[in-house]
């Protein structure tokens, strides 16, 4: 597979125009999105990951096999980012999910320790008031036992079925590849 980072957005003036179909990675600071693309596309290192929230500051675009692109977004919630900054991502992150004409499905990460929250919850009912199709993902799968692990996709099932996932032990890859290429044929 081919992946390659293309750019890194601030600015809506940035965005691609080449209209290749988008696959958006979506969810709080510090969830796994970035952890996500890197085990999704077999490479350690091509979305910066950090154990610090908010590291993820503009839309990251990635082209894959020069077919779509994935999005990486900032998280939202907690991030050690002024607020100044903080609003600006906001802002380029609702122009994103408002005005894009060439978007795929969205992934909504949640960390399975931790499941919805409310700005989940409203991104959630946001996709589906706008129609853009999306995928919850349970991510941080390894970080539980059995137990936690079965109680935390029981808790994310009330409002939509998860796909767990590992970037640890590569649980789900598989399974979100198929989720993407179901819609990206």
């Amino acid at each position: 597979m081919k992946a390659e980072f293309v750019k890194s957005v601030n600015d809506p003036e940035q965005l691609p125009t080449d209209g290749l179909p988008e696959v958006a990675f979506l969810g709080r600071s510090n969830v796994g999105k970035s952890s996500l693309i890197n085990a999704l596309v077999g490479q350690r290192k091509l979305a910066f990951t950090s154990n610090t929230p908010g590291r993820t500051q503009s839309l990251n675009f990635y082209r894959i096999d020069d077919r779509f692109y994935f999005v990486d977004l900032p998280g939202y919630g907690y991030a050690r980012a002024p607020r100044e900054a903080s609003n600006e991502w906001a802002v380029l992150i609702e122009h994103y999910l408002r005005e894009r004409k060439n978007r795929g499905t969205a992934f909504l990460v949640l960390d399975a320790r931790r499941g919805w929250m409310e700005k989940d919850l409203d991104l959630k009912m946001w996709l589906e008031a706008n129609g853009w199709p999306y995928v919850v993902v349970a991510s941080k799968m390894d970080k539980l036992n059995q137990t936690e692990q079965q109680r935390g996709l029981k808790a994310i099932r009330q409002y939509a079925e998860p796909l767990p996932f590992s970037a640890v032990t590569g649980r789900g890859v598989r399974e979100i590849w198929q989720a993407i290429t179901k819609t990206h044929q």
